[in-house]
């Protein structure tokens, strides 16, 4: 099993650092997500200061960029990387994109399969001398000089990561991308009946694998040196349940295990500005649902049992003062787990 490692995307400086020290912990990957802050400029600090870890934002929001503006990004990070940017996209939801971003809100699964398209079409222009001519519903590109083309790198295309929770959503990154980065409102139950069988059946009718398709995420690890750490770290997962269970896209999860009614009423506490009081209302028992927790010494063991056999790739948080060692070892450990995945075909 691989492991990523997220960033301080709020403080540049420290980056760096972050990155190098993951590394040298042996991480297989850094990534840095787009919550309060731009989710490419830390990886391209950490790509400055590192030699072998994967490079992920974990993930841009697609629509409101233009694929040309991502491949831009892309292109440029994974030349000064020499090959180690993934590129990784997600759509958000409806009334992110058309309230926060005053983005139109428009077949998000096809319109994102073409915006992977669009990218590679892009790719393969820079790298091979291809005439760009990506003709979709709902992006085209047909003009590229030589004033505008960053040209070739003699890299590897960077493989491209797709966000995912819905059915249409799943069969797409399957068809279309080199990975699937699963939310992490997903219960092993969730992953195990819904998941998999849909990946499992586009995979095949594309003629793909999961050896060369990544799965990552789908929960969360709370994890700290003593009892006491992983309670803490435990409730702030807690709160994160409550925020993505009042997601009325998201109910699909809590339907199946039969705790739709906690969905609704989440739902309804949002709407009421109630942000403070509704993880109070996720019990023990649904928590357990979609978190591996334990310490650090026995997180390899709690990891495998929640996602062993069905994700290759988890991401762990240590707490700030954690040792070296104890960093090195559970990260050790936790890749010894068996996982399908082999590596990217780009």
């Amino acid at each position: 099993m691989r492991v990523s490692i997220g960033l301080p995307a709020n403080d540049w400086q420290a980056c760096a650092a972050a990155a190098k020290q993951a590394e040298d912990d042996g991480a297989d990957a850094v990534t840095a997500s787009e919550l309060k802050h731009d989710p490419f400029t830390p990886l391209a600090f950490a790509a400055m200061a590192t030699q072998r870890v994967a490079l992920v934002p974990s993930v841009a929001i697609a629509f409101p960029r233009s694929p040309m503006v991502v491949a831009n990004l892309a292109w440029d990070i994974n030349r000064h990387s020499k090959g180690r940017f993934v590129v990784g996209l997600g759509s958000q939801i409806k009334a992110h994109n058309e309230r926060r971003f005053s983005t139109p809100w428009v077949a998000p699964a096809a319109r994102l399969g073409e915006y992977i398209e669009s990218l590679r079409a892009i790719f393969r222009c820079w790298e091979t001398g291809e005439k760009l001519n990506y003709q979709g519903k709902y992006y085209n590109f047909s003009l590229m000089t030589p004033e505008f083309s960053p040209g070739p790198q003699g890299l590897p295309m960077p493989p491209i990561a797709m966000a995912a929770v819905g059915p249409l959503m799943l069969k797409t990154a399957a068809r279309v991308a080199d990975s699937v980065r699963l939310h992490s409102f997903a219960t092993r139950e969730y992953l195990e009946k819904v998941v998999r069988p849909l990946i499992a059946e586009e995979l095949a009718a594309c003629g793909k694998s999961f050896e060369n398709f990544e799965i990552t995420g789908g929960g969360f690890v709370a994890t700290g040196p003593d009892a006491a750490s992983v309670r803490a770290a435990a409730e702030t997962v807690r709160y994160r349940v409550a925020f993505y269970g009042s997601t009325p896209a998201y109910r699909g999860v809590f339907d199946l295990h039969g705790v739709s009614d906690l969905g609704v009423k989440l739902t309804e506490m949002s709407k009421q500005g109630q942000w403070s009081q509704m993880a109070a209302q996720v019990p023990d028992d649904v928590l357990d649902l979609f978190v591996a927790r334990a310490t650090y010494d026995e997180l390899p063991g709690a990891i495998e049992k929640r996602y062993g056999g069905i994700v290759d790739t988890v991401s762990i948080d240590f707490a700030p003062g954690t040792s070296t060692a104890a960093r090195r070892a559970t990260i050790e450990a936790v890749q010894a787990i068996p996982s399908t995945f082999k590596g990217f075909r780009t």
